[in-house]
């Protein structure tokens, strides 16, 4: 079992919790992730691991509650447990060792940056940082990734930093030259977009694919993605990729396979908790 240390709302819908794993937090990397079940019977689901504390044995989660199981992780509190954290998974972060890199994050996949931005900094590079949400409320870790670098903040709204995507400010940072790197991760249409724009430019730039993922070990193949025409398993030979050469519109086509399951398994998890609030109260 593994103890919830301390919970944090990071966004309306995103929730930060530091759990205890010693183990993980010893040995991982950036760009690694967990493989995280509730309980007996729980679903499987893979979350990166955005920061850790080799000292205290804690790794941290971010969770976006956007389902069934993701909203029965947030609704824990310090004290709880997680029964079953797998990990550390997947490949580290190709880092460079030098010189400048670009880290894009949009939403929940700013919390995937952030390690990424730890490791860049550690081995001395310079890292910009551009982080983005609908609104000032959305945008997170920002008070992190200034403490490694420089930070743009976009919001689509205007109501915090610069009005408009990540992607528009990336260029602007890009046409000024200089960046030997860019790591962007986020929804699928937003790493689209800026491989879009540094693949004509020749820049480097390594994504982290979110495709469907049960056992975290290649096995299963349900993360399975096609890379320079090649068929990778995400969760063994990624989850991070050269941008330039994955196929966004089969990844994508594989993120709604299983999107009607979801939606009948959430109508019946807040059809379950509304019978709950309505039974009546012993005396």
């Amino acid at each position: 079992m593994h103890e919830v240390l301390s919970k944090k709302q990071l966004s309306p819908n995103v929730t930060r919790l530091d759990v205890m794993a010693r183990r993980i937090a010893e040995i991982r990397q950036p760009g690694q992730f967990v493989i995280v079940r509730r309980g007996e019977g729980a679903e499987r689901i893979p979350l990166t691991i955005a920061d850790a504390d080799p000292a205290a044995g804690s790794i941290a989660l971010v969770i976006q509650a956007v389902g069934k199981t993701t909203r029965e992780l947030v609704a824990l509190n310090p004290g709880d447990a997680i029964q079953d954290i797998s990990g550390p998974l997947g490949r580290p972060t190709d880092l460079i060792t030098s010189g400048r890199a670009l880290c894009v994050g949009g939403g929940v996949g700013t919390a995937v940056i952030h390690p990424i931005a730890q490791g860049l900094h550690r081995q001395g590079v310079a890292v910009v940082s551009i982080i983005g949400g609908r609104s000032k409320e959305w945008v997170i870790f920002e008070e992190e990734l200034r403490k490694l670098g420089e930070v743009i903040v976009c919001t689509d709204d205007g109501s915090y930093g610069r009005k408009g995507f990540v992607t528009d400010a990336a260029k602007d940072v890009l046409a000024a030259g200089g960046v030997d790197c860019v790591y962007a991760v986020g929804p699928v249409p937003m790493m689209r977009a800026v491989v879009a724009v540094t693949k004509p430019l020749g820049v480097h730039t390594i994504v982290s694919l979110n495709p469907v993922m049960v056992d975290g070990t290649g096995m299963c193949g349900g993360c399975r993605v096609s890379v320079s025409n090649e068929t990778k398993f995400a969760c063994v030979d990624g989850p991070e990729f050269d941008g330039h050469l994955v196929d966004f519109d089969l990844l994508w086509d594989r993120l709604g396979t299983y999107r009607a399951q979801e939606q009948e398994s959430m109508a019946r998890h807040e059809e379950s908790c509304r019978i709950g609030l309505e039974k009546p109260k012993a005396d």
